[in-house]
């Protein structure tokens, strides 16, 4: 019995799921080559493995003949017939051929040919195995690092990977850890294998959290629109219900916040903002902002941009660190977002006016001023009072206009508003 074979065979099925019969084809095939090199001028050469026992046997084919004249591809009629008895000249026969050596030689020459044949096979049941498995969570434990920071998983049969650009800059593995990841799916390799790639940066990651935490998400009660995602440090998600009586931002919450959570803690606290959904961009990006409050909008089509003035206060939050707030609102609404101070919108908007005015003839712009629509009487008695016409109104900034009695700073932003309109 050949002990080392057999071992083979249990351990690639125990090990690596694949067939007795599968790894037995793939080593009689690549044997052939040995046999031919090792059985100098044979023909029709043919190797059989015993699967239960692992012994080799080489056969090859030889013509029945009176007279042996190439004894490598001929064989006399006495020889064969005790072989076979009712054997004919003008025939052929397979006839053991096996060399005393073969097996260290065999082992020597079809190495390489195994390793890839079996890798083929693996590569077989890796696909069959994982192939329609892409998308969905899966875990195993990190076995070794390589290249750097690529990561290798054992997943129990087979050895995945999780390449450094699949898993957040913040997050860092060591041998043994438990990790959970998206299976991306499955790729060929150079060598003729085939490998399971694993991801935990991609926004399909966090949308398979969530829907394993949320039941109404996998129920199809509520649908996530659309995922943008900093890997390991925000993921932002607008959320809808196709069900009146469900609240989806507070299904996706869960009670006292703990579905949220749980994704979170698996994201290694990366920050979750649940959106509601909205069709138009802007009542869409008026959600993602949510307390703060957008003061001016405009939409460049062409350009594909949206310009918002938020207060001076709230400025830093919409932008985030980096930007980065700003950007992933962005790719939510599909438009270049731009963020302005509301100070500084005002105030260029003082200087434009002002060098407007400058050069203006217009004699109502220095008479006193009359009523203003949209802001009460007694407002305008304030200005009037301070001696203020429209041009000189036209060209003040809020701030300075807070500092006339009875006119607040949030007025004073109204009347600049009103007072434009008129202007135009």
């Amino acid at each position: 019995m050949n002990k080392e074979l057999i071992a083979v065979f249990e351990y690639l099925e125990r090990e690596k799921g694949i067939s007795r019969n599968v790894i037995i084809d793939a080593i009689e095939e690549s044997l052939r080559a040995a046999a031919r090199k090792s059985v100098q001028g044979a023909s029709n050469v043919t190797v059989k493995i015993h699967p239960k026992t692992g012994n080799i046997e080489v056969y090859s084919e030889k013509e029945i003949v009176d007279d042996v004249e190439v004894p490598a591809q001929e064989i006399s009629i006495e020889e064969a017939r005790s072989i076979d008895p009712e054997c004919e000249i003008g025939q052929f026969i397979d006839v053991e051929t096996t060399p005393k050596d073969f097996g260290r030689i065999a082992a020597q020459k079809a190495r390489q040919i195994i390793t890839q044949k079996l890798r083929g096979a693996e590569r077989d049941v890796i696909y069959e195995e994982y192939r329609h498995r892409a998308n969905e969570l899966i875990s195993g434990t990190v076995k070794r690092i390589i290249r750097g920071s690529n990561i290798i998983v054992d997943l129990g049969k087979v050895e995945a990977i999780m390449p450094m650009r699949n898993y957040p800059k913040t997050e860092s593995y060591n041998t043994g850890d438990k990790v959970l990841a998206l299976l991306l799916g499955v790729q060929d390799t150079e060598g003729g294998g085939a490998e399971v790639v694993l991801s935990r940066s991609h926004p399909d990651f966090v949308r398979q959290l969530m829907i394993q935490e949320v039941p109404e998400i996998n129920d199809g009660t509520v649908v996530i629109d659309k995922l943008i995602r900093e890997p390991g440090y925000r993921t932002k998600l607008t959320v809808r219900s196709t069900d009146p009586k469900v609240d989806p931002v507070g299904a996706c919450v869960g009670m006292r916040g703990v579905r949220v959570k749980n994704v979170v803690r698996e994201l290694n606290n990366e920050k979750i903002d649940i959106i509601p959904f909205a069709q138009d961009p802007i009542e869409l990006l008026q959600n993602a902002l949510s307390p703060i409050e957008i003061r001016k909008v405009s939409v460049n089509d062409d350009a594909q941009t949206i310009t918002i003035v938020v207060d001076d206060d709230d400025f830093a939050a919409v932008i985030g660190k980096k930007g980065m707030n700003a950007r992933l609102n962005g790719q939510l609404v599909g438009y270049g977002l731009e963020v302005q101070r509301l100070g500084e919108h005002n105030r260029l908007i003082a200087m434009q006016m002002s060098e407007e005015l400058e050069s203006a003839q217009d004699p109502e712009l220095d008479q006193p001023l009359g009523s203003i629509e949209g802001v009460s009487a007694l407002v305008v008695e304030h200005l009037a009072a301070e001696g203020y016409t429209l041009r000189s109104l036209l060209t003040a900034t809020p701030e300075k206009l807070a500092t006339i009695p009875g006119i607040s700073l949030e007025t004073a932003h109204k009347l600049l508003e009103q007072a434009r309109k008129k202007r135009m």
